[in-house]
């Protein structure tokens, strides 16, 4: 029995498919099955009941899974031991980010901390807020970077206030406003994110602030990427909101669509580093938070708190 089995059956009970999961392992998935057959052989015990699709764990299973989560949390936290030793920082760093931050932040930040912490091995998930948390629970992720409080027993640093962004179609009579406010919003039909994404309820959130009485449901279309929001409005269809870092890099001369600001108090998210571990680390996930802070857009390190939409 070994460290990397052990490994191998979590997988596959986390995504319930043998291709799946090696995939995500980066694995052949002829190399998982003979190793999960292999470590059933020596226990004498199957694991898996493959005639089901998805596939789930005996009975007997559940119970090895759970031994086998137990142990692989022990050997990280030996590892986590190890790499926090001495002055350079080192080691794996696994980091789950929600898919509406993560391709716009990371590119900002990934050279400087690779440049700055070159021993460093950062691995980079897109998962939605319950999934980062969950992986913060089960010691698969060692930080996360979401826009939403957690009241569970998780870690949280402050990165910076994000704002909300207007982005609407040139012949959308929004277009002609120097500044939208969130009373524009009442009257308006906006494109979403699917269930799920934190920045779609924060969305409505803000879209029924001041309006307890809104029997309107704001929802015209449902997408899971915010590109696909943009490339609708761009198609002079309507209006969306983004967070600011998903339209700082539009070349405004180009965009099919227009960027509006919103009047004070401008209703902003803010960006949390969480982490479950306090102690382990420390150092690593605190040069992590540092750089970041550096490599965001100067804009951002002055935003006030006025209106934060959790």
């Amino acid at each position: 029995m070994t460290l990397t089995q052990l490994s191998y059956i979590v997988a596959v009970d986390k995504y319930r498919h043998f291709a799946t999961a090696a995939q995500k392992i980066y694995i052949t998935q002829p190399t998982l099955s003979m190793q999960i057959q292999k470590l059933e052989d020596e226990l004498g015990v199957l694991i898996f009941d493959r005639s089901k699709s998805p596939v789930v764990p005996t009975a007997m299973g559940e119970q090895i899974i759970e031994e086998a989560k137990s142990i692989l949390s022990g050997a990280k936290h030996i590892e986590d031991m190890v790499a926090v030793q001495g002055d350079s920082l080192k080691g794996t760093f696994r980091v789950g980010i929600i898919p509406t931050i993560a391709p716009y932040l990371v590119p900002l930040f990934l050279k400087p901390f690779i440049d700055k912490h070159p021993d460093v091995e950062l691995i980079f998930e897109e998962a939605l807020t319950s999934e980062v948390l969950k992986g913060l629970n089960e010691d698969y992720f060692d930080v996360g970077i979401i826009a939403t409080p957690t009241d569970q027993n998780i870690f949280e640093k402050d990165l910076f206030l994000e704002p909300f962004m207007g982005y609407v179609s040139r012949e959308h009579e929004l277009a002609k406003k120097d500044r939208i406010t969130i009373d524009d919003l009442y009257q308006e039909d906006l494109w979403l994110l699917n269930e799920g994404h934190c920045f779609r309820d924060q969305t409505i959130k803000l879209c029924k602030k001041n309006n307890e009485k809104l029997n309107k449901s704001p929802i015209m279309f449902e997408s899971g990427n915010l590109e696909t929001l943009k490339r609708l409005v761009e198609q002079d269809f309507g209006v969306t909101l983004m967070p600011y870092l998903a339209l700082n890099d539009i070349d405004k001369r180009c965009a099919n669509g227009v960027i509006k600001n919103f009047k004070d108090p401008i209703p902003s998210r803010k960006i949390r580093l969480v982490y479950s571990r306090e102690f382990l680390k420390q150092n690593l996930i605190e040069a992590f938070a540092e750089v970041i802070k550096d490599s965001i857009p100067d804009d951002l390190r002055t935003q006030e708190e006025k209106m934060v939409i959790e």
